[in-house]
C-alpha cells in the first residue's frame, strides 16, 4: 500500500494500516502510524497479534518525512515469516517459532484494514501531547494497493491455491543484503523503549 500520512500537528492520531481476523482470539498484523507535533517525527508502530494477544511491538522512527509523498508500506506473510517492509527495506521481521512455543498466526483468515483515529491516551509521547481539533479534519492518503501475490478466499469455504512452487513469495526469507538493511534500519531508527 502507498500511503501519505497527515501533514501538520497530527498528535494524538494513528493511521493504521493493518491485517486481521474476527473474534475474540483474532490474529492481527500492524503498521500503525503515531502522529506527532509539528516538525516531530512520526513514530511507526508494528505489533503481531497471534489468538488475541499482542505484545509485541517494535517502533522506528522513519528516515523520510511521511507527509511530504507516498511511500510503501508492504507485509510479507508466508509460513516462514512476517516481514515489514517501507520502501522495499525490511524493518522487521516475525519469525514462525512455533517449535519453540512461540504463536504464529497461521490458521485464521485476515482482511486487510486501514483507519485514522484518535488515541491521544497513549499515541503521541505517551498520551502526554494531546490531539488539537483546531487541526481538524485529519486526512491520509491512500493508493496503489496491491495484493497480486496473495493467497485469498473466492468465498467462505473456497481458497485460491497459493503458488507453492520453491521460488514463490511462499517461502521468502531476508537475503544477506537485506539483513544488512534491516540492521541498518533497527540501528540507526528503531525506537529504544
Amino acid at each position: 500500500m502507498k500511503m501519505k500520512l497527515v501533514a501538520g500537528n497530527s498528535a494524538g492520531t494513528v493511521t493504521a494500516y493493518y491485517l486481521s481476523s474476527k473474534g475474540e482470539t483474532w490474529d492481527e498484523i500492524d503498521f500503525e502510524f503515531l502522529g506527532n507535533v509539528t516538525g516531530q517525527p512520526y513514530v511507526l508502530h508494528t505489533n503481531v497479534f497471534t489468538g488475541g494477544k499482542g505484545n509485541r511491538e517494535m517502533q522506528f522512527y522513519l528516515w523520510f518525512d511521511p507527509t511530504a509523498d507516498f511511500h510503501t508500506y508492504t507485509v510479507l506473510w508466508n509460513p516462514l515469516n512476517i516481514i515489514f517492509l517501507v520502501d522495499g527495506i525490511p524493518i522487521r521481521v516475525f519469525k514462525n517459532n512455533e517449535a519453540h512455543g512461540v504463536a504464529y498466526p497461521k490458521s485464521q483468515p485476515m482482511k486487510i484494514y486501514s483507519s485514522l483515529w484518535e488515541a491521544d491516551d497513549w499515541a503521541t509521547q505517551g498520551g502526554r501531547v494531546k490531539t488539537d481539533w483546531t487541526n481538524a479534519p485529519f486526512s491520509a492518503f491512500y493508493r496503489s494497493f496491491n495484493d497480486v501475490d496473495c493467497c485469498s478466499r473466492t468465498s467462505v469455504w473456497n481458497w485460491v491455491t497459493c503458488n507453492a512452487n520453491s521460488n514463490s513469495w511462499m517461502w521468502t526469507t531476508l537475503n544477506p543484503n537485506q539483513v544488512g538493511q534491516m540492521k541498518w534500519v533497527q540501528d540507526d531508527y528503531m525506537k529504544k523503549r
